[in-house]
């Protein structure tokens, strides 16, 4: 049978933590607890107390989780074992302290019975859950203990409390899915014998989710405020499933902060993982795999590859990964293709370089090369997670890539560049007309977009804005960074 460790207990300034609270009422002081904006999802800074869900499959700790943070950033499913690696989000409500929340997967603490008779969807995976639980609650300041009010006091629920209880942690017993005041007492009743102060509420249909924000608030350290946070370089993993993805965080992070097996779809959810290198932070979104839509016939594959698409168009560098050992595949090409469209900043790694002789890696890089021609300047790096290689030179290229994406040219500097540009190049005659350059500006960074102000912009070719961008990109140094180039007609054709 699956334990924790045991943890040194912490002061807490709160009656909840030594059970003498109860059940809290609501009301209209509790409404006003939602007055602020919704958290934008990321990584909770590592100075910032947390707390970890805790619960056995399917009792709603996700639901819970994408209430207390207000955003929809942990997939929910009907299915147990959706959640498997653990995830973390910032709650934030007017006149409370702010704290980390960490979500986890649901932990079934006898592992062979597991197998035989567990959820599907976590048989093969019950060490890992374990074990990312056990890292989460390692700093945790409390335990918030999600149990469920319809199936009632399980086993299960009682073996998992006892391992809370030996832990030491303030802890409040969260009885998830009573659905309004007329059932608390029934479905209440038996999980008073836990010992543990207890909350109903319903993450569902958000009942009481104000009061929890309370009492798990109280539950913090006395004194616990939240520190101003750093900036921290925010970069998403993407990729085919099996590519590599979650192995190459666990090694840049230098921690096991991912599961990682060669089951395809082990990653679901799009995971934060916060961590500081060489002084500066770091935020990885690692996301599940991303086939072919037509392939895909799961709900759960779905949800998970619609994620990790939106999470690489909110990412500062998106890190496109490839498998070596197979090559450069059409999904791959429909990724490039993409992330070039919506001019997000990437960079493409070539994983699992190890795995192939240096000719077969040289004719991939050159294949690579050929298939991002029509984006030259995105740069291609051959790393392997197992061995180390390469991986020292993807978190400077990186920081590049954003320096580089948030350049802003002064004016009289773009129009000495705009006149050097055209004396070395003029545009070419269309319909017996050149097209006249007036000025050029630039509209906004992130990334850098640059308008020219042309007498005709129809009479201005693809192949010279092509010209053009390639010539700004050298004389303002951006290398790596996408660039939007526009050309703006400033005159009324005449009829």
């Amino acid at each position: 049978m699956y334990s924790f460790g045991t943890r040194p207990k912490k002061q807490v300034k709160s009656d909840v933590a030594s059970g003498q609270k109860g059940i809290v009422s609501t009301g209209p002081k509790r409404q006003a607890a939602l007055s602020q904006p919704p958290e934008q999802g990321n990584a909770v800074p590592d100075s910032l107390p947390y707390i970890v869900l805790v619960g056995r499959p399917n009792v709603g700790k996700s639901t819970l989780f994408n209430r207390l943070i207000r955003s929809n950033r942990a997939i929910t499913h009907d299915r147990p074992g959706v959640t498997r690696d653990r995830m973390e989000g910032v709650v934030r409500r007017k006149g409370l302290p702010s704290f980390g929340i960490v979500d986890t997967g649901g932990i079934t603490l006898d592992a062979h019975a597991a197998v035989a008779e567990g959820p599907e969807g976590i048989r093969g995976f019950e060490r890992d859950i374990l074990t990312q639980a056990e890292a989460a609650l390692a700093g945790a300041a409390a335990v918030a203990f999600v149990v469920d009010g319809r199936d009632g006091l399980l086993p299960l629920d009682e073996h998992l409390a006892a391992h809370i209880r030996r832990m030491g942690l303030p802890t409040l017993c969260v009885v998830n899915k009573v659905d309004g005041e007329e059932r608390e007492d029934e479905q209440m009743a038996e999980f008073h014998s836990l010992g543990f102060p207890l909350l109903p509420v319903s993450a569902e249909h958000g009942y009481n989710i104000n009061a929890l924000c309370e009492d798990l608030a109280a539950l913090l350290p006395e004194g616990a405020v939240e520190p101003p946070a750093p900036p921290a370089l925010r970069l998403a993993m993407l990729g085919r499933p099996n590519a590599g993805k979650s192995s190459l965080i666990n090694a840049l992070a230098g921690e096991e902060r991912m599961i990682v097996s060669d089951v395809a779809g082990t990653t679901r959810d799009s995971v934060d993982v916060r961590f500081s290198r060489d002084g500066r932070d770091y935020v990885f979104v690692d996301t599940a795999g991303v086939r072919r839509r037509t392939r895909i016939t799961d709900s759960v594959e779905k949800y998970s590859v619609n994620a990790a698409i939106k999470s690489s168009t909110k990412a500062d560098v998106t890190l496109l990964t490839l498998d070596a050992t197979e090559g450069v595949s059409q999904q791959d090409k429909r990724l490039m293709d993409m992330l070039d469209t919506r001019k997000t900043p990437f960079m493409v790694l070539i994983n699992k370089c190890d795995l192939i002789p240096p000719a077969a890696l040289a004719a991939l890089k050159k294949n690579v090369t050929e298939t991002l021609a029509f984006c030259g300047h995105v740069p291609i790096l051959a790393v392997s997670a197992r061995t180390g290689t390469g991986l020292k030179k993807i978190l400077p290229l990186a920081r590049k890539i954003h320096e580089e994406c948030q350049v802003r040219i002064p004016t009289g500097r773009l129009n000495r560049a705009m006149e050097e540009v055209l004396t070395r190049h003029q545009p070419p005659v269309v319909k017996r007309v050149r097209a006249k350059f007036f000025y050029l500006t630039q509209a906004e960074t992130a990334p850098p977009t640059f308008v020219f102000f042309v007498s005709d912009a129809g009479r201005v070719p693809e192949s010279y804005t092509r010209y053009l961008e390639r010539a700004l990109r050298k004389l303002f140094g951006i290398s790596h960074a996408p660039m939007r180039i526009h050309l703006r007609s400033s005159h009324k054709k005449k009829s």
